[in-house]
């Protein structure tokens, strides 16, 4: 069973690879670079300042620490200690991707792209208000689709490693926003 995982995992991984264009290239490497998130990031944490005023000095450590606990269970304790390495460190694998970027650390599983950005991307949509702010939840999913998709394209990480970071960040971007959700109306009650 974990034989037949492996090699669909491949499969998968080369079938999404292999479907590279030029263009295409410049995408994924754009959507993967860490320095383009920074002034995204910064932006995005300026607009929640503004929207959620006071309640911000909650709500930006709580993100803050979902997305660090993202990538820290993600590089410090499942890369470690599964010692999966990337497809791109793969001998047998090597010479048939397409290696636009490089290839990064020596190991892969879980992906801490996919972990961070869906970590963000469940908090933001579990606490903004119902029914407002739907292109800024949906901006944040494609966004996550997005990076974690350029790390398959880029021959970076394996779909399951992808799909496991993922989970990881969406657990506790969830966690995360339930603690801003309960402990928020606490510290700041609605007046009646």
């Amino acid at each position: 069973m974990l034989e037949a995982i492996k090699a669909f995992d491949r499969q998968l991984l080369l079938a999404i690879n292999h479907g590279h264009a030029r263009a295409l290239d410049a995408v994924m490497l754009f959507a993967s670079n860490r320095l383009v998130w920074f002034p995204a990031y910064a932006l995005l944490i300026g607009w929640l300042i503004y929207h959620f005023r006071r309640r911000a000095v909650l709500l930006l450590p709580l993100v803050v620490l979902a997305v660090a606990l993202a990538d820290s269970i993600t590089s410090r304790l499942f890369k470690p200690f599964f010692a999966r390495p990337r497809p791109c460190h793969d001998g047998a694998l090597l010479a048939r991707l397409h290696l636009p970027d490089g290839c990064g650390g020596q190991f892969g599983f879980l992906s801490s792209h996919a972990a961070n950005s869906m970590a963000l991307a469940v908090f933001l949509a579990v606490v903004l208000p119902p029914g407002r702010f739907r292109a800024l939840r949906i901006g944040v999913f494609l966004w996550a689709i997005l990076l974690s998709y350029s790390r398959m394209y880029l021959g970076a990480h394996y779909p399951t490693d992808v799909l496991g970071g993922a989970i990881i960040g969406a657990l506790l971007g969830a966690l995360a926003a339930l603690a801003y959700r309960q402990w928020s109306p606490r510290l700041w009650p609605e007046k009646v």
